[in-house]
């Protein structure tokens, strides 16, 4: 017990000093969902809230990742320190990442700033896991100045990266049906930048008036804040923070495999930072979004606990042949195990 206690404690230490080694057993641990892990993540948070947090969302295929490749040596090449999370699809067998992210990243792995880690959405409707959130903290926590966190291109519910980043990129690129939908589903309500890589496409200058017309009519109808509901809130009840008052939500062109238009966009990432410290919104948001996790863990860990404890309760099966005989709709059938659990 003394010995494994030690052996936290120093993994806890080497992860502050910035050991490499250390941060990737640390995730690893918190990915396996291991107790460890958490008392991990318990010893050190206190040492978080340095890092700059970016997420980028978008559908598949714009380029995220060659964006974020092009963002970190641009941001090494600034003496910055980077983490980088890519949320992939999980295999429905073996819960592992799919996606090849790390691999559009090579040019960084022996960068000993740079630290890449690839994780599964294990289903998250989001496109974040439970232990990514946890991840990021951990890059957090070993010095890492920038994280850039890419969820996976699963449309609408993409908008749970509102909960944990301090700038939300939207990455899109034109000609692509996926793209256009994007206007339309609700993810435009979310970022602080806009992005539209590949520009060398020559649909991009039309892309481009459609992505104003739709924020023109967001200013008309009122601010990303206050015009819509998030999540189930009631309008009116969103903490400020997407998107900061004053702040004009910018377009800028990239094409990541090439490197033009990064210098620009590393110039609009840094003035939303300067633009939400000084407004004060940087910590309102944080705090949002710590409130926003602390209730997704919980409620994660609620509904485990509910299967577990129900996977051979005969009033359960009970109550679903109810329901598969048609006698009893599932609402009422969840409001009656509800009661029951009381």
């Amino acid at each position: 017990m003394i010995a494994s206690a030690m052996t936290d404690a120093t993994l806890a230490q080497r992860l502050l000093d910035g050991d490499r080694r250390a941060l990737a057993r640390a995730i690893t641990l918190v990915e396996d969902d291991r107790p460890e892990g958490w008392e991990l993540v318990r010893e050190v948070y206190p040492h978080t809230g340095k890092a700059a947090v970016y997420g980028f969302t978008g559908p598949p295929g714009v380029g995220k990742s060659t964006l974020i490749g092009a963002l970190t040596k641009a941001r090494r090449e600034a003496g910055r320190s980077v983490g980088v999370l890519s949320i992939d699809p999980s295999s429905p067998f073996t819960h592992g990442a799919l996606l090849g992210d790390r691999i559009r990243l090579t040019e960084h792995f022996l960068d000993q700033g740079v630290f890449i880690r690839s994780m599964a959405n294990r289903g998250a409707l989001g496109g974040l896991s439970e232990a990514a959130l946890q991840a990021a903290l951990l890059l957090d926590a070993a010095g890492r100045e920038d994280v850039f966190v890419e969820t996976v291109g699963v449309g609408q519910a993409e908008i749970d990266i509102i909960d944990h980043a301090d700038t939300i990129v939207l990455v899109l690129m034109p000609g692509s049906g996926d793209s256009i939908q994007a206007l339309k589903a609700g993810i435009m309500e979310i970022p602080d930048i806009i992005v539209i890589n590949k520009a060398d496409h020559p649909l991009t200058d039309t892309m481009v008036r459609e992505i104003r017309g739709v924020l023109s009519l967001a200013n008309v109808n009122g601010d990303s804040e206050r015009g819509r509901t998030l999540k189930g809130i009631p309008r009116g009840h969103i903490p400020r923070g997407h998107a900061a008052v004053g702040w004009r939500v910018p377009i800028v062109k990239t094409e990541a495999t090439h490197g033009k238009g990064i210098a620009e966009l590393v110039q609009r990432l840094d003035e939303h930072r300067a633009h939400i410290l000084a407004e004060g919104a940087l910590q309102e948001r944080r705090g949002r979004n710590l409130r926003n996790e602390v209730l997704a863990i919980a409620t994660a860990r609620m509904r485990r606990r509910l299967e577990d404890e129900l996977r051979e309760d005969a009033d359960f099966k009970r109550l679903l042949h109810e329901v598969v005989e048609r006698r009893l709709d599932p609402a009422s059938a969840a409001t009656a195990l509800l009661e029951q659990r009381r």
